[in-house]
């Protein structure tokens, strides 16, 4: 019996989307809420992108996007594409033709701008070449970048102006039997993005794109995206996500992560559940958790970790995570598995027989899970 028959308030029921691929990766149609950030390099600097690229693969990124703003950056998409672990999503403004070089380079998906791509015959020309090349498209909407007419008619940017950009161009892929698309209507105001999202999810069944634009620096904007996508996925909407912060791409994956583990909605990696600290804490609690999410960066298995630093709260977050240390009086604290009281540990040694304890128990978890999958083929 699942957590969430038991508890059905934690039920999160998603919005119902056809299916389309980002190169291996499935987006929508029930399909796992893919995780994307994208580089902040020089595009045409091969090794640096690429680098990059690696760095948030390692962190967990299922997809990255690489700006094509100039003829340079398209060369280079063919090696980075070549040699990307993952799938790469061209990001294309202005220029038509880069997002043809850029299907043609290898890009798995082509990210354009209905505001600022041009006419429909040259949209037409890039639907064109993602046939040709097995691309899927993003239609990527935004606030601060939507066509005239669209600012004339409304007056100021706005969801409803948002939304009928995005179906206007979802006409021009359909009229021309284009349908492996996804869209997202973006928005620095949380408001309005907001707004745009729920509008959009109603309007269409293509798979949703999910972000705040320009959301800020690494505190302030993981809040605002938190705040956000949280309330979007909450309700079912997002069947992919980008964080947008001022800071390296790795931490959009990671703040990602965060957003979609507190949602139950995916799992990777030690989940840590800590306190804030008091005076009645055993431990220096902060110092703690601080070392271990450094010390179990490396495990990707999805299971849980409680450091607690008393016992008012301890023992109760343990009785619910896979590991839990739960702080006590002279110098040792208690050791928790699989939710129940195992043994008594000195302060002294607690970081590396935590990370012990949590690899093991991470080890056992990823046998059950690879066995269970053998027995379901």
């Amino acid at each position: 019996m699942s957590i969430n028959h038991i508890r059905p308030w934690r039920n999160i029921y998603r919005r119902e989307s056809r299916q389309i691929m980002v190169g291996n990766v499935p987006v929508g149609g029930g399909a796992p809420i893919s995780v994307q950030t994208m580089t902040n390099t020089d595009s045409s600097d091969v090794r640096a992108t690429l680098d990059q690229v690696i760095r948030a693969a390692d962190a967990g990124a299922d997809i990255v996007r690489i700006s094509a703003p100039d003829v340079g950056a398209t060369q280079a998409l063919k090696e980075i594409c070549r040699e990307s672990p993952v799938p790469i999503v061209a990001d294309i403004h202005f220029h038509y033709k880069r997002a043809i070089e850029a299907a043609e380079a290898g890009a798995a998906c082509l990210r354009i701008n209905p505001g600022n791509i041009g006419d429909e015959k040259r949209v037409k020309e890039v639907i064109n070449a993602a046939k040709d090349h097995g691309c899927s498209i993003r239609i990527g909407v935004n606030a601060g970048s939507l066509e005239k007419h669209l600012l004339d008619k409304y007056g100021e940017p706005c969801p409803d102006a948002m939304v009928e950009s995005g179906m206007d161009h979802i006409k021009i892929l359909q009229d021309n039997d284009f349908h492996e698309f996804k869209i997202s209507v973006k928005a620095s105001d949380v408001f309005m993005a907001s707004a745009a999202y729920q509008q959009l999810s109603e309007a269409t069944d293509a798979p949703i794109h999910l972000g705040i634009t320009e959301a800020g620096g690494l505190t302030s904007g993981t809040i605002k995206s938190a705040i956000g996508m949280g309330q979007l996925l909450w309700a079912g909407i997002g069947d992919t996500i980008r964080v947008s912060l001022s800071a390296d791409p790795v931490e959009e994956v990671k703040v990602g992560y965060e957003i979609l583990k507190s949602l139950g909605l995916r799992h990777r990696g030690v989940n840590i559940i800590s306190c804030p600290s008091c005076a009645r804490q055993g431990f220096d609690v902060i110092k703690t958790v601080e070392t271990l999410e450094k010390r179990l960066e490396h495990i990707k298995t999805p299971m849980s970790l409680s450091i607690i630093g008393c016992v008012v709260n301890g023992p109760g977050e343990a009785l619910m995570t896979d590991v839990g240390w739960t702080g006590g009086g002279a110098g040792a604290g208690m050791v928790y598995l699989a939710g129940k009281q195992s043994h008594k540990q000195s302060n002294e040694d607690m970081v590396e027989h935590i990370v012990e304890q949590v690899e093991k128990k991470a080890a056992e978890i990823a046998s059950k899970m690879a066995a269970e999958a053998e027995a379901a083929e």
